[in-house]
């Protein structure tokens, strides 16, 4: 695959991740990955959701949408009891919460992870209304899920727990309320009347806490009261609004990821970021592509993508990250000795590759179906 290959990496991007898809519709992060394999992320699956949807396969994405909304579905009392612990004052522990991954049949799995994450179920009600819109979809067909995902949210919305990256539980994760910000805006407008002036409560509260406390230097910060960035916080632009486009705030923070993170279009997670030597990740050049293409920078989109697409394998499969530039080259080999090699192929590359491409209209309308 070479840089000139954009439509096509498009192409191929669509037929990996359908082609993994499970039968019950959840999104693998990655097939083969020795500590992926066997797990769907709501965080994951949502942009690889959205990649799809703006593909064009509305029946891939409605079937990774049903599967979520079956898989809260069935949780719909653990939430009720968590929200009431709360309400008598309780805090529950850590290893009562919902998990941020779920094997494909919907359970919990078996093996130990970093598992209380809240990003993902704002992520999950921002892709589903997102899709729904595109295409003029009821969102009914996905109403438990939606009122569970919006419940949990509002209970635990303001708890520090594990970030994009599965670290750090103890603090409050800029990126982390913007996803939540995202889901809950994109999701009022649907819910009940109660519901709805909580969600739109609860989202004036996040983003006055990120203004608060949440920056450092004019810039978003990677946690409340950190002063470095993280690559994921161009989300909190687009697609999650929770600081608007136009907005100073919005500038700095990117312009403050690309001089710490972008090295020649590709983004790395953060400064310390130790895992797997600490790459650059496929997904987070992409992101930022998108922040600057749909603040017009068409030039600076297709950077990043004409970049993701040169680290594709010869088949076309995109990584999680790649070792040409790493922070701390000297942690690699102990992340290839526990777990092997890179994840690859990443579903979550394939799909913010998809959203990109989309936005910069390299995808073709004839895939619309």
């Amino acid at each position: 695959m070479t840089t000139i290959d954009l439509a096509q990496l498009a192409v191929h991007s669509h037929a990996v991740i359908v082609a993994n898809q499970d039968a019950g519709g959840a999104y693998p992060a990655a097939p083969t990955f020795s500590a992926y394999r066997g797990y769907a992320w709501l965080r994951d699956g949502s942009f690889t959701a959205e990649g799809i949807s703006r593909y064009g396969d509305t029946g891939s994405a409605d079937r990774f949408h049903d599967w979520v909304n079956g898989v809260l579905g069935r949780r719909r009392d653990q939430v009720t009891d968590l929200v009431a612990a709360v309400a008598r004052g309780k805090q529950p522990a850590v290893e009562q919460m919902l998990p941020t991954r779920f094997t494909f049949d919907g359970s919990n799995g078996s093996d130990p992870w970093w598992d209380f994450q809240t990003d993902g179920y704002g992520m999950w009600l921002w892709s589903v209304v997102t899709h729904a819109s595109r295409f003029g979809l009821s969102l009914e067909r996905w109403r438990e899920g939606i009122e569970v995902a919006a419940d949990y949210l509002f209970a635990f919305w303001d708890r520090p727990c594990y970030d994009w990256w599965e670290e750090h539980v103890e603090h409050r994760h800029v990126s982390t309320l913007g996803a939540i910000y995202g889901g809950l805006i994109a999701v009022a407008p649907a819910l009940d009347e109660e519901r709805r002036t909580t969600a739109l409560k609860v989202a004036a509260e996040i983003r006055s806490l990120v203004v608060a406390e949440g920056t450092s230097r004019g810039h978003l910060s990677k946690w409340l009261g950190s002063p470095h960035v993280d690559g994921s916080l161009p989300a909190c632009v687009v697609p999650f609004g929770l600081v608007p486009a136009d907005d100073s705030l919005a500038g700095a923070t990117l312009d403050a990821v690309a001089r710490d993170l972008d090295v020649d279009g590709g983004v790395h997670r953060f400064t310390a970021d130790v895992f797997y030597g600490g790459g650059q990740w496929i997904l987070l050049s992409a992101l930022l592509g998108w922040n600057l293409a749909a603040r017009g920078d068409t030039e600076g989109g297709l950077r990043h993508l004409r970049w993701i697409a040169a680290q594709a394998l010869e088949n076309g499969d995109l990584p999680e990250q790649v070792p040409h530039h790493l922070l701390h080259p000297d942690s690699r080999d102990e992340w290839i000795a526990r777990w092997g090699e890179v994840a690859t192929p990443l579903l979550w590359s394939h799909g913010m590759y998809l959203i990109l491409a989309d936005e910069l209209g390299i995808i073709s309308r004839d895939n619309v179906r």
